[in-house]
């Protein structure tokens, strides 16, 4: 029985503290501090973990620079916090990259005022990174040759962080965190009714899998369903004083644009920030930024043009970019707090802060808006939210987050050492093999150094221009409830996002891959893909 299947066993014959529907961040980082701090936790997605929103970021851990323009210094101070927190607890997943930003002639504000702005969102930031620095068109282009000065007044040269593998990955290390605290977590199960009874919270819940139907159980209801929580909502019978607006953002992938680990930033032809992000070995370009009226989206042709008309605008290329050129698409929602019922979803007025609404009578939380830079302040407000409904919170101090400690860091590497696996670069990132297994996970990863070692095939690549090795594939087999082959492509690596989809076809390793995730449904598995 896999890990998944006996998850569902769980499920079904246990009654817990909380329920919480939805994997994407809010869910996560629910329940891996609730989890460490005793409580007995159930955790379900209706699609994979990280499926939505959690999966369609800029892959940016912020402070919210923009915000300054709206005035919400606090909201700024808070996410600077936040980032400035992430940058210590997570050292090799989320690190500071300068940013170099273009400012046009004619633009709304002055180069010297954006220059002064970002002075102050240091200083908010207690300046934990680098300083900002003012940099002439002439300066600016000697930084970064492919910009174009011909229309710059100025650069501001300023630091943010970023996640280094991509959002998604992130978002499981906190799943796998919680399920390692015996959260019964499983992807693929939607819940279609959820009632009270008895005073517990009956959820009707539907395996996609194997279209069987099923009863949680749980003292707490938490809808954290992301872009999707109304809608649940509605299906509990809660009412809340706050609702969730939505804003399209679309990302394009396209090979390497600059060498340096260095974002890009512009305002784009609409006024609203503008990015060029690295993105392991290729470039993510975007975002738009448009209302929608609902969460279920899609790129079109406009978005497309929108994001290859600005970059070719803003980027000296020695050719322009045209669609030939996308390698993978990025496309979600920013769901947005909106409080009542009516609001206008514009980039400047409303923020990306996060609001948990509490009904003590029904003991159901819901958690709207957020985004991955304050993540542990979510979980944090969680474990306050639900001691408050009565249910038993362990008073023991426990790090629920953040990478494992110093002496288990020097131990992984010493015997990365001892195995020569400190010095083994992988091809395409040009990353020691040590280095990689270690940021991505942790302490796990002793595992995969001793598998290595035993046997040093576990080192092989079974998919071309990937780094991912096969140490990597079987231990996602057993720990990481890979169910489709897309988790493992899109969500627990971003191959598929840095590939293109014709290449990954093409490659003889797949099928290896679906052999060693799935066994004896190989070719089921890859059929389904490649009919999705």
């Amino acid at each position: 029985m896999n890990l998944r299947q006996k998850n569902i066993e769980k499920l079904k014959e246990d009654t817990f503290d909380v329920v919480i529907l939805g994997g994407g961040i809010n869910g996560a980082v629910s329940a891996a501090a609730l989890a460490a701090k005793g409580v007995k936790v159930a955790l379900i997605d209706r699609g994979d973990f990280a499926g939505e929103t959690s999966s369609n970021s800029s892959n940016l851990a912020w402070g919210g620079i923009k915000y300054l323009e709206s005035h919400e210094y606090f909201l700024v101070n808070r996410l600077c916090k936040s980032r400035n927190f992430l940058l210590r607890n997570y050292p090799s997943s989320v690190k500071e990259i300068r940013f170099l930003t273009s400012i046009q002639k004619g633009f709304r504000f002055s180069s010297w005022f954006i220059y002064l702005g970002s002075l102050v969102y240091w200083v908010l930031g207690r300046f934990f990174t680098r300083p900002p620095r003012y940099l002439s068109p002439k300066n600016l282009k000697a930084r970064e040759k492919i910009i174009d000065v011909d229309n710059v007044a100025g650069g501001i040269e300023y630091s943010d962080a970023y996640f280094y593998d991509n959002d998604a990955r992130f978002v499981f290390n906190f799943i796998r965190a919680s399920m390692d605290s015996g959260v019964a977590a499983a992807n693929y199960v939607e819940s279609i009714k959820t009632t009270k009874e008895d005073d517990l919270w009956q959820a009707e819940v539907k395996d996609h899998i194997d279209q069987s139907t099923f009863r949680i159980r749980a003292r707490v209801l938490i809808n954290a369903c992301g872009p999707y929580v109304d809608e649940q909502n509605q299906v509990s019978g809660e009412k809340t004083s706050h609702h969730h607006l939505f804003s399209k953002g679309v990302h394009l992938i396209v090979d390497r644009l600059i060498e340096q680990q260095r974002v890009l930033a512009f305002f784009a032809s609409d006024g609203r920030l503008f990015f060029v992000i690295p993105m392991g070995s290729k470039t993510c370009i975007g975002t738009t930024d448009n209302q929608v009226s609902s969460p279920g989206v899609e790129v079109t042709d406009e978005d497309r043009q929108f994001i290859l008309d600005n970059v070719n605008h803003f980027l000296a290329l020695d050719q322009p970019l045209t669609g030939r050129d996308i390698i993978s698409e990025r496309c979600g929602v920013r769901p947005l707090a909106s409080e009542g019922d009516k609001g206008v979803a514009d980039w400047v007025k409303l923020s990306r802060k996060h609001v948990i609404e509490l009904n003590k009578k029904t003991r159901h939380l819901s958690i709207f808006g957020g985004k991955l830079t304050d993540c542990i302040n979510v979980g944090e407000e969680v474990i306050e939210q639900v001691s408050a409904l009565g249910i038993a919170i362990s008073s023991k101090r426990v790090r629920w987050y953040g990478e494992p400690n110093a002496r288990v860091k020097e131990s992984f590497f010493q015997q990365a050492k001892l195995s020569g696996l400190d010095s083994e670069v992988l091809p395409v990132t040009s990353e020691a093999i040590s280095v990689r297994l270690w940021r991505r996970y942790g302490a796990s990863a002793m595992d995969m150094l001793e598998a290595i070692r035993r046997d040093p095939g576990q080192k092989e690549r079974l998919i071309k221009n990937s780094d991912c090795l096969r140490c990597e594939i079987e231990y996602m087999a057993k720990h990481e409830m890979v169910t489709k082959l897309d988790d493992f492509l899109r969500r627990r690596s971003k191959i598929s996002q840095v590939i293109r989809h014709q290449e990954l076809m093409e490659t003889p390793g797949l099928l290896k891959v679906c052999e060693i995730l799935f066994g004896d449904q190989a070719e089921v598995k890859l059929q389904e893909y490649l009919g999705s």
